[in-house]
């Protein structure tokens, strides 16, 4: 009499565990998933629900084979900080790429050159998108899962963030969209492959948010004419609207309520406080930003000196008040002064109009015993650049997972940027390579690599030392590389000159569709990169371009400001190259 109720106790008990399981695949199968199809077919697919559930938020992308999964968390409580304390961790694991370490532990050790670019790539990409006012701690980890060798996932992290912070509960005015272009046979192609990069003349990220606004170009070409730069950003303007709104579908149906942030975890500056500071400064300010004797640590030694009297002045009234807040409210007011007198009285503190360049001083073959030398002078900036030659096999090697997420095998020609504290008259430590002068490096290589011959029979490596920085040192160090490299008999196609263009705008809220003003900025110093809402770095050769990037500050800008942006340093930096050459041949001839 116990056996059939045995059995049919084991029978109800599989059936509930089937329908248990059955319950389990409809919640997986269920998770939130979109897919963009771009122009020439090609699919992204963005989800999020299924791995690392205990993060802020979590996005998978996915392009042929290569997936990312990338994870956003943000603490709760401010860090005091005046600026947003964002972190990007990109990480390429070999067991994306099938592979094993090659190191002693066989494991992944410290970060490799392609992470930290990568890394800087997305930061870039998504920082313009947070409110002025947060200050909590911000991470974003961008985990490689896997890698097919055909599809690069730099991009791919790049729409896995602003979905992951799209679908979060953090603060952020996104998303963005990304996505790579090529121009193979004189036709652009969206997301190349590698075989298509390979063929490629021109290798550029475009990262746009909605209403078409840019937030974030990068790329080099090889001597890419004008007109076909500019076509290929319209293009990727157009194909990132696609990803936008695909992560807006997504964070309407699926994406968590924003949190709001209390006056605690927000830098909430008093307005009489700034209106106090602006009276006691702005005339002050005025006559500081007006004086074009000044030159850089002179300006600066003022204005810290203002900045010191003004705060003494305040605490008559404000006892209380946190020094934090009124260090800002001062910055605010210098800031407004500082453009106000761009826009409105069209002066620029060192007295040049919008279009005028620093002065130029350059020369060559410096010591007898460096293969190749260069000082190259441009106002307060001074770049000393060397060449060294070695055999061919000192040529530098990638690791193979950099190799398969698209970068060189090796590279027989390399450029190194080094930044020293004493450049801007400052202490610190030296010997550890940080992100910035990575960065900065690697976009001078990028601008000189298409000009040097790429079967030279020897390795040669250009070091660039700033020691006097006030502005574009990158760019200097174009110019001072290429002029180095001439000095070493390297026969290079062309001359390459570089030039940073800043931007000042003035606009409502965080409307930067609609500008009501805005004065593009030749030649900027460092105070008007770090007032200003951009930095335009373009380098080319009296042909064409062959490397850009563009950092903004502001929730993305219109078209239209992009395209005179690169043709005004398209411009000028042919004007550098003309200047640079008569200076070099002159120099040789006195020789």
């Amino acid at each position: 009499m116990r056996i059939p109720f045995v059995l049919t106790y084991v029978k109800r008990y599989r059936y509930n565990r089937r329908i248990q399981w059955i319950r389990t695949f409809q919640t997986i199968s269920a998770i939130p998933e979109a897919h963009v199809t771009f122009s020439d077919g090609r699919v992204l697919t963005l989800s999020s629900g299924k791995l690392a559930r205990m993060a802020d938020g979590c996005a998978i992308g996915k392009m042929g084979d290569t997936s990312v999964m990338v994870t956003a968390v943000g603490k709760m409580k401010s860090s005091g900080s005046s600026f947003v304390p964002l972190l990007v961790d990109y990480r390429q694991k070999f067991a994306a790429a099938g592979r094993i370490p090659t190191n002693f532990l066989k494991r992944e050790l410290g970060t490799s050159d392609k992470e930290v670019l990568t890394s800087r790539l997305i930061d870039r990409s998504i920082r313009p998108l947070f409110d002025d006012g947060y200050s909590c701690e911000t991470q974003i980890m961008c985990n490689l899962l896997a890698v097919d060798g055909v599809f690069d996932p730099d991009v791919l992290s790049i729409n896995a963030a602003s979905a992951a912070l799209s679908l979060s509960d953090i603060p952020w005015n996104g998303p963005v969209g990304a996505v790579r272009l090529g121009m193979v046979a004189n036709e652009i192609v969206i997301n190349p492959t590698r075989k298509d990069l390979n063929q490629s003349i021109l290798n550029l990220v475009v990262v746009a948010t909605s209403q078409n606004l840019v937030v974030m170009l990068e790329g080099f070409a090889e001597n890419i004419l004008q007109q076909e730069l500019l076509k290929a950003i319209k293009i990727g303007v157009k194909e990132c609207q696609s990803v936008v709104q695909c992560i807006e579908k997504l964070q309407k149906e699926y994406g968590r309520t924003k949190r709001i942030l209390d006056e605690k975890n927000c830098l909430q500056i008093p307005s009489e406080i700034v209106e106090s500071i602006r009276s006691f400064s702005e005339v002050h300010l005025k006559e500081i930003f007006s004086n074009y004797e000044l030159d850089k640590s002179q300006r600066d030694n003022k204005v810290t000196l203002l900045r010191t009297l003004v705060i003494e002045k305040l605490r008559e009234s404000y006892p209380n008040a946190d020094s934090n807040i009124l260090t800002e409210a001062f910055t605010k007011v210098v800031r407004s002064v500082f453009r106000t007198l761009i826009l409105d009285d069209k002066i620029r503190c060192d007295g040049r109009g919008y279009q005028d360049l620093r002065n130029i001083s350059c020369e060559v073959d410096l010591y007898k015993p460096l293969h190749g030398s260069a000082l190259f002078q441009r106002g307060q900036t001074q770049v000393f650049c060397t060449v060294a030659f070695d055999s061919i096999d000192s040529v530098l090697k990638s690791d193979p997972v950099s190799v398969i997420t698209g970068g060189l095998k090796e590279k027989n020609f390399f450029l190194h940027y080094e930044f020293p504290p004493y450049a801007t008259n400052e202490t610190g430590r030296t010997g550890i390579i940080g992100r910035r002068e990575l960065g900065h490096g690697a976009l001078a290589e990028k601008a000189l690599r298409p000009v040097v011959p790429k079967e030279f029979s020897h390795t040669i490596r250009l070091t660039s030392e700033v020691l006097e920085s006030n502005g574009s040192s990158s760019m200097a160090s174009v110019c001072g590389g290429s002029m180095a490299l001439m000095d070493a008999g390297v026969p290079i196609s062309a001359p390459v000159a570089g030039v940073a263009v800043g931007l000042v705008t003035k606009y409502q809220g965080a409307d930067t569709k609609h500008l009501e003003k805005y004065s593009l900025l030749t030649d900027i110093l460092g105070i008007e990169d770090y007032l200003g809402d951009m930095d335009f770095k373009l380098a080319g050769t009296k042909k064409g371009i062959t490397a850009l990037q563009a950092d903004v500050k502001v929730p993305g800008l219109p078209l239209k400001v992009i395209m005179e942006a690169i043709l005004q340093a398209s411009k000028e930096a042919s004007f550098w190259n003309l200047e640079v050459k008569i200076k070099l041949i002159g120099l040789y001839s006195r020789n």
